[in-house]
C-alpha cells in the first residue's frame, strides 16, 4: 500500500537541507506500518544519520521498549512511513491586505511536514542502542548551559535500561517535503501576513517558518 502526500506545486519542498531541518527540529516522528492486522502507528524520537552515496543509505535511528508490540511485527512489515510535523499555525483572513477591498478571503492553516518512506528493521545490538541514545541526547542537550550526558547517570542504571530496549532503523528510500506558507497568495497578502505575525506572535516557530519561506521585506 503506497501512501502519497498531496502537494500542490506551490508548496513543494524538495531541498534536502530544508527537509532535514524540519526532521531535526521536530525529531518526534509518527511511524506508520501496514500489517495484516491493520495500521500500526507509534510516536518515536528519531536521529537522522547520513550514509555514503552508493554504499550505505541515509537512515533514521531510534529505540523502543522491548515490551512494545511493535518490536515483534517489524520483521514481517518492512515498508513504513515516518511523518515529521514542523511549525504550523492558523492564518486569519484579517491578515490579508486584500480583505478590505473585496472580502473574498477565508481562514487557512499553514504548516511544514516531511514524509519519510523506507524499509524498517530492528537492531538488537546493545552498542548500537547505546550510541543511538547518546546521539539523541547530545542533539537535544547541546543548546543548554549545562548539558546532561548519559554518563552522568550510574553505569549500572543505564546498562539495565539499555537491555530493556531494542534499536529501530529506517533505511530511507524517499522523502517528500511540503511547506504551506501562503506562497499561493498575492505578494501584498504575503507581506501583510508577515506584518501581522511580527505584531501578534513575533517569536514563535510558526512566525520563523513564514519569514524563512516568504522572506522579510
Amino acid at each position: 500500500m503506497e501512501i502519497i502526500l498531496y502537494v500542490p506545486k506551490a508548496f513543494e519542498e524538495n531541498d534536502r537541507g530544508q527537509q532535514l531541518a524540519i526532521i531535526r527540529q521536530a525529531s518526534l516522528g509518527a511511524l506508520v506500518i501496514h500489517t495484516d492486522e491493520g495500521l500500526i502507528a507509534n510516536h518515536i524520537p528519531f536521529v537522522y544519520r547520513e550514509g555514503s552515496p552508493g554504499v550505505e543509505p541515509d537512515v533514521l535511528c531510534a529505540h523502543i521498549p522491548r515490551a512494545n508490540p511493535l518490536s515483534s511485527v517489524l520483521e514481517s512489515a518492512r515498508a513504513c512511513l515516518v511523518i515529521f510535523n514542523g511549525p504550523d499555525g492558523y492564518v486569519s483572513p484579517s491578515w490579508y491586505a486584500t480583505k478590505p477591498e473585496h472580502g473574498k478571503v477565508v481562514p487557512t492553516w499553514n504548516y511544514a511536514v516531511v514524509h519519510v518512506h523506507g524499509e524498517v528493521r530492528t537492531v538488537d545490538d546493545e552498542e548500537w542502542v547505546a550510541d543511538q541514545i547518546e546521539q539523541l541526547t547530545a542533539e537535544h542537550e547541546q543548546s543548554r548551559n549545562k548539558p546532561w550526558a548519559v554518563t552522568d547517570a550510574p553505569p549500572e542504571y543505564t546498562q539495565a535500561l539499555r537491555k530493556a530496549v531494542v534499536g529501530l532503523e529506517v533505511r530511507i528510500e524517499r522523502i517528500e517535503g511540503k511547506i504551506k506558507a501562503s506562497q499561493n497568495q498575492p505578494e501584498r497578502n504575503r507581506q501583510s501576513v508577515l506584518e501581522a505575525l511580527r505584531e501578534e506572535q513575533p517569536d514563535t516557530h510558526f512566525s520563523g517558518l513564514m519569514r524563512s519561506v516568504l522572506g522579510e521585506r
